[in-house]
């Protein structure tokens, strides 16, 4: 039960912690963070959820950016409760743009299913691919141009 409320679900039972952004110094263009790992626990099956998250975003008219572990802290924040993928994705998204102030914002899941590998099909050979494109990204260039660098 020690497993599930301070580690497992802990996104259910602490508050997150102040995330705040700063000045950009000018900086206009995208940020990604790509290959942030996720682990999280299947609330139909309370199997196991696991792979990479890549997040990114446009800065905004204010020239705001937040810190690169935060974006982690973030991923990790809403893993950490009984999760479908689809949820998670958007949760990841709506907070940084609340955050960010800004509706330019990506997020990319990838991840396997061990309700998928362990229970019925019993298949491990697939993953499950999840995405938010708000703003900017929306855009063709701007998603191609996101898409290509979580890729290369």
């Amino acid at each position: 039960a020690k497993a599930y409320v301070f580690d497992l679900f802990a996104g259910r039972y602490n508050a997150m912690s102040d995330i705040t952004s700063f000045p950009s110094d000018g900086y206009d263009g995208i940020v990604i963070e790509r290959n942030i790992p996720v682990t999280s626990m299947c609330s139909h099956h309370h199997q196991t959820i696991g792979g990479v998250v890549h997040i990114g975003y446009v800065v905004g008219n204010e020239g705001r950016v937040i810190g690169l572990s935060k974006l982690n802290r973030i991923v990790q924040y809403f893993a950490k409760r009984p999760q479908v993928q689809e949820r998670l994705t958007i949760q990841i998204a709506k907070y940084l743009q609340k955050v960010l102030n800004s509706e330019h914002v990506a997020v990319f899941i990838d991840a396997k299913h061990l309700c998928v590998s362990s229970r019925g099909v019993k298949d491990d050979a697939t993953s499950t691919i999840t995405s938010y494109y708000g703003g900017k990204f929306q855009e063709e260039n701007t998603k191609r141009e996101f898409l290509g660098s979580i890729q290369s």
